[in-house]
């Protein structure tokens, strides 16, 4: 089985956020599949196999099974074309727990169709801002997956240093915070910045996270009054997300570079 580990959200080998990606050639048990990624131990592996018209596309972190994953969508749509899977013109269609998800190669770029996911305000649960280190934060909202909070500016986004064991107690699957781009950032294109935590379901600090962008997309178009936007993650790695937001979906965009290809053989 070729694996291939490709850093997503980026055009530079070893920033962005790496995924595995697993070519099978059929269905394969959920148990193993889970051990494949905690043998990565990245902060996601991609398991994908033919079907009719599409790819069957399953994402696992080191610990569980999610729902919706975007750097690992881009990296598995890159993983297609450069193996010969696809052809370069083809878009790749995959069917996962989130629904049909959609990527086409812009350029020299990926763009997904996505699902928007829109948070709706919302009380902090208890614990959670201490566990940011006593944040004060400007909006507080939830979606179906996560936390949004919204802090004064890229400054505090930068500087947070979480509790991950008190905030992996927090009855939730990740927390993004986020604010308005600094001036710096701003010049260059950048509207909004954010960093992304997770470790409830095995992932400490998410590199770059796709689906974040799903939510953080919509949210910065209200504020900012624009439904095209660029995001910066500022993890220690980094990566940069085009976002359109088009009513109930929203489109994502980067780039993705392999770093290494090899066989599975367990």
């Amino acid at each position: 089985m070729r694996l291939l580990q490709i850093d997503a959200f980026t055009d530079e080998p070893f920033s962005g956020n790496p995924a595995a990606v697993c070519l099978l050639g059929g269905p394969a048990e959920p148990e193993w599949m889970q051990n494949v990624a905690s043998e990565m131990n990245l902060s996601e592996t991609a398991f994908l196999y033919p079907r009719q018209n599409a790819f069957s596309l399953r994402w696992f972190t080191p610990e569980v099974e999610v729902e919706l994953c975007g750097h690992a969508t881009l990296a598995s749509a890159h993983a297609l074309w450069e193996e010969g899977v696809l052809d370069k013109v083809e878009s790749a269609l995959f069917d996962t727990l989130s629904g049909r998800l959609a990527a086409t190669r812009r350029g020299d770029g990926i763009e997904m169709d996505f699902p928007a996911e829109y948070a709706q305000p919302c009380e902090p649960p208890p614990g959670l801002l201490d566990s940011l280190g006593g944040v004060t934060p400007v909006a507080v909202a939830r979606n179906r997956f996560d936390i949004l909070i919204e802090v004064a500016d890229e400054a505090t986004v930068r500087s947070l240093r979480p509790d991950f064991q008190r905030l992996g107690s927090v009855a939730v699957r990740g927390v993004m915070v986020t604010a308005r781009a600094g001036n710096e950032l701003v010049a260059s294109g950048v509207d909004f910045v954010s960093r992304f935590f997770a470790p409830a379901v095995g992932v400490d600090e998410d590199p770059v996270t796709g689906s974040a962008h799903c939510c953080l997309g919509p949210w910065w178009a209200g504020r900012l009054g624009t439904d095209d936007l660029l995001g910066r993650q500022v993890s220690d790695r980094g990566g940069t997300v085009g976002v359109r937001v088009r009513s109930d979906r929203v489109l994502l965009a980067g780039k993705a570079v392999t770093v290494l290809r090899g066989e599975l053989l367990g």
